[in-house]
């Protein structure tokens, strides 16, 4: 069976095709705001399993999921799902190594987008 890529082909050319004639301007863009925002969406992960927050801690992962999906990074919003419906259903209990997880598959997928958009 196929290995999941890291982030999927199809959602990248679909974000070039939002603006053709750019040189990947735009997509380069979408990507820094993913590579500057998940690691904050991560520490806040760690905040609120460190103070109980679970309201927070879900809306965390959600957002983490949902920005992911956006990038076709689908690794890491596979680990993000688990971890928000986890919390839901559970709490937080548990939640740390779901939470390096999404720590580990974010990096993955920043590495990948970072060789995707220098090819482009």
């Amino acid at each position: 069976m196929p290995q999941t890529p890291i982030i999927d082909p199809q959602a990248i050319d679909n974000l070039r095709m939002l603006n053709p004639d750019d040189g990947d301007e735009f997509l380069r863009e979408i990507v820094a705001i993913f590579v500057a925002d998940t690691p904050k969406r991560i520490l806040e992960l760690a905040e609120c399993r460190a103070s109980g927050d679970t309201v927070r801690f879900v809306r965390a992962a959600h957002s983490i999921k949902g920005s992911s999906s956006n990038l076709g990074a689908l690794s890491l919003r596979h680990a993000a799902d688990i971890l928000e419906q986890h919390a839901k259903q559970s709490g937080m209990v548990g939640v740390d190594a779901m939470i390096a997880d999404v720590r580990s598959e974010f990096s993955r997928a920043e590495q990948e987008l970072a060789r995707l958009v220098k090819t482009s």
